[in-house]
């Protein structure tokens, strides 16, 4: 699930996914008057609740405010809808080439909590 059509093009590039995309059209901004029905969410929620065969919803939002807040709403709006479905979300944390000394707290802290063993 991304926010935009131009968020399926990085991900298809990379070649780690192999599902469906579903698009929302926006993140939800009550600020700037984008309330959840202004999104393709009933939509999304339609197709998880129609026995589609979705065991994972993947929540690719952007990392911003609205993003994270869409993120968690769809989340708890996934998991009432239907309990033993799959909600992840993209890991976050340092770009490839950056250096630790330009990160900030907040990316730092999701990598460190996200580390993998190697």
């Amino acid at each position: 699930m991304v926010e935009q059509p131009s968020d399926v093009i990085p991900i298809e590039r990379s070649g780690e996914f192999h599902g469906r995309y579903h698009v929302l059209g926006g993140a939800l901004s009550p600020i700037d008057g984008v309330d959840p029905e202004h999104l393709h969410i009933g939509e999304l929620l339609g197709r998880v609740s129609n026995g589609a065969g979705i065991s994972e919803v993947v929540i690719a939002t952007n990392a911003t405010t609205t993003g994270e807040a869409t993120a968690l709403y769809l989340a708890d709006a996934l998991r009432e809808r239907a309990p033993e479905l799959a909600v992840t979300r993209l890991a976050s944390g340092l770009p490839v080439g950056s250096d630790l000394e330009y990160a900030d707290e907040i990316t730092l802290g999701r990598a460190l909590r996200g580390r993998q063993a190697l």
